[in-house]
């Protein structure tokens, strides 16, 4: 198991008697199987708020994952990449407390690892979790019959304070995000093969279980709990990002996956026909919020919004209005008219943030939290 020794920064500075020491870290050793590889990292000693994880951050690479490049390599649709991440520090709050966990990126998984993981199943590449295929003889029926079903694989570590001042990793998240739609050419022509949620999810649970196996034989996640949580990404050029479908809890002593948990979540873009169908009253409300906003701006380019819902309840709206201004005063005053209009129109127990862009730049952002009196409103310089 991978342990972190932690010495205090503050005890490492010297400093005059005139000079401020703000002791807000703690400065540790990440200490690996081979010793010559240890690395120094920081933890910071506040967080942005009380969900927030503490985050480990590491002197170089390993700021971000181990495997930094894959996520951005292998999903299309860059609203997916931050759903996808942000979603299972998410989840993982069910099962790794903020209050008692650090976190850091995945430092055991590599990208070549998952690369090969990621690829189809050969000769070569025996450990390919996609169907195997030659691609360049294929036929259109062979290429539908065996898709590229999973695109992605993110580790995720969390880690907590032992005694002496050791942090260890005591649980890891594992993400598995699979593809909407399967992108292919055959004998020289583009196809599009859709893939059902049903077969994406049935699929997912099958990697999930090779994937238990394989990281179950890595030393460094010995007597390790493992999450698991299946995403299922949206079309590369969708204008909201896809939804978790399932996740799972594997206890350190367990080998199996099993009780899997359905997750009912959903992002719904405004205006949308699926806004319309199933959540007629929120769609009626944007829709008059629009009005509202051209009634004042009549010449202002149009506005779009996503809704995060959870077991179909509205728990976050952000709106994006892009207008061309012509003067600072403008800016200001649009602001407090949609600052007005967010007050009059929303309800209160969900969260709203409002972009207000100009062609090239943001120009003011409005953000009210449930249960606040009063938004915050920021206009940039």
């Amino acid at each position: 198991m991978k342990k972190l020794h932690a010495l205090l920064l503050s005890s490492l500075l010297l400093v005059s008697a005139c000079t401020p020491v703000y002791d807000n870290t703690d400065e540790v050793v990440r200490e690996t199987k081979d010793d010559s590889n240890n690395q120094t990292a920081i933890i910071p000693n506040y967080s942005l708020s009380d969900d927030t994880y503490r985050m480990i951050l590491t002197e170089d690479s390993a700021k971000v994952s181990a495997a930094p490049g894959v996520t951005t390599n292998q999903m299309d649709n860059r609203l997916d990449i931050a759903a996808f991440e942000k979603g299972l520090r998410r989840h993982s709050k069910e099962y790794y407390s903020p209050d008692d966990y650090y976190f850091q990126p995945g430092q055991t998984l590599t990208d070549a690892e998952l690369l090969n993981w990621l690829s189809r199943k050969s000769e070569d590449n025996p450990k390919g979790l996609n169907p195997e295929l030659n691609e360049d003889e294929a036929s259109e029926k062979e290429f539908r019959n065996n898709p590229r079903y999973i695109s992605n694989i993110i580790e995720q570590d969390y880690l907590v304070r032992k005694e002496d001042n050791v942090v260890e990793v005591a649980g890891v998240t594992i993400g598995i995000s699979m593809r909407t739609v399967y992108n292919f050419t055959a004998h020289g022509r583009e196809y599009t093969e859709n893939l059902s949620t049903d077969k994406l999810l049935a699929k997912g649970k099958e990697y999930a279980a090779i994937i238990l196996e394989r990281l179950r034989n890595k030393k460094e996640l010995e007597g390790v709990p493992i999450v698991f949580a299946i995403y299922e990404e949206e079309r590369d050029n969708a204008k909201s990002p896809g939804n978790f479908l399932s996740k799972t809890y594997v206890e350190a002593s367990e080998n199996q996956v099993s009780d899997w948990q359905e997750i009912n979540e959903d992002y719904v873009l405004f205006p949308s026909d699926e806004a319309e169908e199933h959540h007629f009253d929120d769609s009626k409300l944007f829709s008059d919020f629009r009005v509202q906003v051209s009634d004042y701006f009549p010449n202002f380019v149009g506005m779009i919004a996503n809704g995060f819902y959870i077991d179909e309840e509205l728990k976050r709206v952000k709106i994006d209005i892009p207008i061309q201004f012509r003067s600072q005063s403008e800016v200001v005053g649009f602001t407090q008219y949609v600052y007005s209009l967010v007050m009059e129109m929303f309800e209160d127990h969900y969260a709203i943030q409002v972009r207000i862009n100009s062609m090239d730049q943001q120009e003011s952002l409005i953000v009210k939290e449930p249960g606040k009196k009063e938004p915050f409103v920021y206009i940039y310089d």
